[in-house]
């Protein structure tokens, strides 16, 4: 799976008043993240907020036969594409949030939006879930985007190619391997406790 990540800052400032003068300064970070998605099954993540984030404006024209399989903690909300149309259109995946994609063919989809800045929290909840980074970057999970890992956690990453997981846990505060996640992708998490994963990300004027 293999990602293209373009980020565009956009500055607007404006200025009035006759006695007064003010500037208001409004930073907004947008761009698009071009998604490879093989045949068959794999993890995905949208990490653009494009104010709906419902599958039907983020997945428009997929193969047809597609499938999206939202976890819900006890099983899954699968999502079809036939005939041109999802069977639930309106069902969401938002910036920190995973699912499953089973593609009968090899495709390409392109998510467009604003990176989520400031202070965002991810709940984890207790048990299994699938999450993913909020913010769209690539690195370790820990070290680099912050996950709150404790003892007793697991990570478990699907390898398309081999169609198994790649298991990671955390023992006495470390990592068997510590994972590196990609751009647009997501994983489940296996925790005996809920948590927040909380990122802080900002734009400078």
């Amino acid at each position: 799976m293999k990602t293209k990540t373009t980020l565009l800052t956009a500055l607007v400032a404006f200025a009035g008043g006759a006695s007064l003068m003010a500037q208001v300064y409004s930073v907004n970070m947008v761009g698009y993240i071009n998604l490879s998605i093989p045949q068959g099954f794999s993890m995905i993540a949208n990490q653009l907020d494009s104010g709906t984030n419902t599958v039907a404006n983020l997945f428009p024209s997929p193969p047809e036969g597609t499938a999206l399989y939202k976890f819900n903690g006890t099983g899954y909300s699968i999502n079809t594409f036939d005939f041109g149309e999802w069977s639930l259109p309106n069902q969401t995946l938002n910036p920190g949030e995973g699912a499953f994609i089973a593609c009968p063919s090899a495709t390409t989809v392109t998510f467009v939006g604003e990176v989520k800045t400031g202070t965002q929290t991810n709940s984890i909840p207790a048990g299994f879930s699938i999450r993913s980074s909020v913010v769209p970057q690539s690195g370790l999970l820990q070290t680099t985007l912050g996950f709150p890992a404790v003892d007793g956690d697991t990570v478990y990453r699907y390898n398309t190619n081999t169609h198994q997981y790649s298991i990671y846990t955390v023992d006495f505060g470390e990592w068997s391997i510590e994972p590196n996640v990609n751009v647009g992708e997501s994983f489940f998490v296996a925790k005996n406790g809920a948590a927040n994963w909380t990122r802080t990300f900002n734009v400078a004027p």
